[in-house]
């Protein structure tokens, strides 16, 4: 099937996806924890496949729910203890498995899912959760537009030979002009100038995320993560971006309260 018949179909898995995401971060609480927790034993599950080792996916998908259990509201446990978890999850999967690219995953996976649920508990916890799963499409759809545009030098062939340099700077621009105009929407005390500075930061850990993904995907010799979302293939291959910039916005968000508003908010 061609990409152009395939149009109708991801653009609405697409906006269902968009709908779903807004729809648990307004709602937050219990709403929001389980659509991230859902998300996250989707996600181990297909990095078992690019781990090559899809024998063991329930065992990694069985050790990650004790971490997502700590950080549900009715635990309410503090975000050290949820990130400890964590790499202990790796360290436990790693030893029964011997896989230690497998036992990855738990971090691949944990940290951003701890990132979201740390930055939906901020006192600006819709606004600052909102424009980090903005910049990640924001910068995606600009670096698309750019690179398509303007073409010219690939930004690494070897991994994703679509994307460009000019890509890249588009999907900056982008994610800059629109955290300008956020500021300008949603001020508070957490959303401030500094979101414009920050923003080209964040956006740069989207496009690695994105590009760390490809790479996996290309070591493992497959074209998708999964095949759960049709015409975008799997969760990963949808929020490659994210993993790696929900952590970057979450430590940016907790200095940024520690020097402005002093303290933490976990």
């Amino acid at each position: 099937m061609s990409k152009n018949a395939d149009l109708p179909k991801r653009a609405i898995v697409g906006l269902a996806l968009v709908g779903l995401a807004v729809a648990a971060l307004w709602a937050g609480g219990y709403g929001f924890w389980l659509v991230v927790c859902v998300m996250a034993v989707l996600m181990i599950g297909e990095w078992a496949l690019l781990a090559g080792d899809t024998a063991k996916r329930q065992l990694s998908q069985y050790v990650l729910t004790v971490p997502l259990a700590i950080l549900s509201p009715a635990a309410a446990g503090p975000g050290f203890l949820a990130l400890g978890l964590i790499f202990g999850a790796f360290f436990f999967v790693a030893i029964v498995t011997r896989n230690a690219k497998l036992a990855a995953g738990q971090i691949y996976v944990g940290l951003p899912v701890l990132a979201l649920l740390l930055l939906r508990a901020h006192p600006q916890g819709f606004a600052a959760t909102l424009w980090t799963m903005a910049i990640v499409w924001v910068c995606d759809s600009g670096a698309y537009f750019a690179g398509r545009a303007i073409g010219g030098p690939k930004l690494a062939p070897t991994i994703s030979p679509n994307k460009t340099w000019a890509g890249l700077i588009g999907g900056l621009i982008a994610a800059v002009a629109f955290s300008a105009a956020f500021f300008w929407l949603a001020p508070g005390p957490a959303i401030d100038g500094w979101l414009v500075v920050v923003s080209p930061l964040v956006a740069i850990s989207s496009q690695l995320g994105d590009l760390y993904e490809s790479h996996l995907k290309r070591v493992a010799g497959v074209k998708d993560s999964g095949n759960l979302l049709p015409g975008h293939g799997g969760i990963l291959d949808r929020l490659d971006g994210l993993v790696f910039a929900a952590p970057a916005a979450a430590v940016f968000f907790a200095i940024h309260h520690q020097v402005v508003l002093g303290g933490v908010w976990w």
